[in-house]
């Protein structure tokens, strides 16, 4: 998906703002365009789309479209509005961070599950920029014009994240995850018996071609159609139909863990997008369903938790390591396992 902050002119002058840009791919069947669209963007409802289809917001090929429009291999897919996107619009506000460490430099957060690390559709306040352009100025802008972001994390996922207070550290920094030379280690507990003590998962990530809003892993002829990505993964501990593990990632993909974790068949524990949030292991006695949805309620999330963070000091050189506790909400859904485990053969 693509947004522009790019005013784009139509026939009558009017000002309209490009909002998402698609390409039907060349294996696209016939579909309407609003159930097209629903598949692809964020937090989007079909009334939603059928509304702005109606005020001639949705263009295909260049022409406005009703959302009957049956979408076919190779239409280019515009939304556009009257109004520049949000993301664009940053706003301060005052939420409280959680800061592990600051020095003229940088600082570093521990970011709260449930916190979007920058605005975007659907995601337009309460998010770790909108609090930090609010505790701290003139932050620098990373390429995609975001302040301080060096790296981020999913909205759900908690832990630690690095911020630039200078041109030169949001430099330094950059080329460092750019270079794969930052440690990034996460906890996440997944579906399965992880057989393998350690291993690592090598495959090329991109977008889902049928659900936009996941990311899959591609192989073979269709290769190219990801980006390289590498996940080192070590088991902690054993829980019977769930395991806890440890992922260092070399590469830092869209959603490489939770990804990557599916591919080898092991998705992360309660992580909707990727079919977590169902049973995936386990027994039928309802008993046993009972105690999984119980914990879907303690960790109403997918259980990652991004614990240690690495790095080298822009001005000093010095390696800096942090690690930050893993969260109640996932500890208690653990503690949880481990005492299931305990009474299972």
């Amino acid at each position: 998906m693509n947004t522009s902050e790019y005013p784009i002119d139509d026939d009558n002058n009017d000002e309209l703002f490009e909002h998402h840009s698609f390409i039907a791919d060349k294996g696209q069947t016939p579909l309407r365009i609003d159930k097209y669209l629903m598949n692809r963007i964020e937090n989007a409802t079909r009334n939603k789309i059928q509304a702005a289809a109606k005020d001639g917001s949705i263009y295909v090929n260049g022409t406005p479209v009703k959302s009957n429009y049956k979408v076919k291999p190779f239409d280019e897919i515009k939304v556009l509005l009257e109004h520049p996107p949000y993301e664009y619009l940053l706003t301060p506000e005052d939420i409280p961070l959680d800061i592990v460490y600051e020095d003229d430099e940088l600082l570093v957060v521990n970011k709260p599950a449930g916190m979007v690390v920058h605005p975007g559709h659907g995601n337009y306040s309460g998010t770790l920029i909108n609090a930090l352009i609010y505790h701290f100025d003139n932050l620098p802008n990373n390429s995609s014009n975001r302040p301080g972001l060096v790296h981020r994390i999913d909205k759900d996922t908690s832990g630690l994240l690095v911020i630039a207070k200078t041109e030169q550290t949001m430099t330094h920094l950059s080329k460092q995850f750019f270079d794969k030379t930052s440690e990034r280690e996460y906890v996440a507990l997944v579906w399965g018996n992880v057989e393998e003590d350690r291993g690592t998962i090598e495959g090329h990530i991109g977008r889902h071609p049928k659900n936009r809003l996941q990311n899959t892993v591609f192989e073979g002829d269709d290769i190219d159609k990801g980006k390289p990505a590498v996940t080192h993964y070590k088991v902690i501990e054993r829980l019977g139909y769930v395991t806890l593990v440890s992922c260092k990632l070399e590469t830092g993909r869209t959603h490489q863990i939770r990804v990557h974790m599916k591919y080898i068949g092991h998705t992360l524990f309660n992580d909707e997008r990727y079919g977590g949030d169902q049973i995936l292991k386990g027994t039928t006695f309802s008993k046993y369903k009972q105690f999984v949805e119980n914990c879907f309620k303690i960790l109403p999330r997918q259980a990652l938790h991004a614990k240690t963070l690495g790095f080298v000091h822009p001005k000093t050189g010095k390696q800096l390591q942090f690690d930050s506790p893993i969260p109640e909400d996932m500890q208690q859904c653990i503690e949880k396992w481990r005492n299931y485990a305990k009474h299972v053969d």
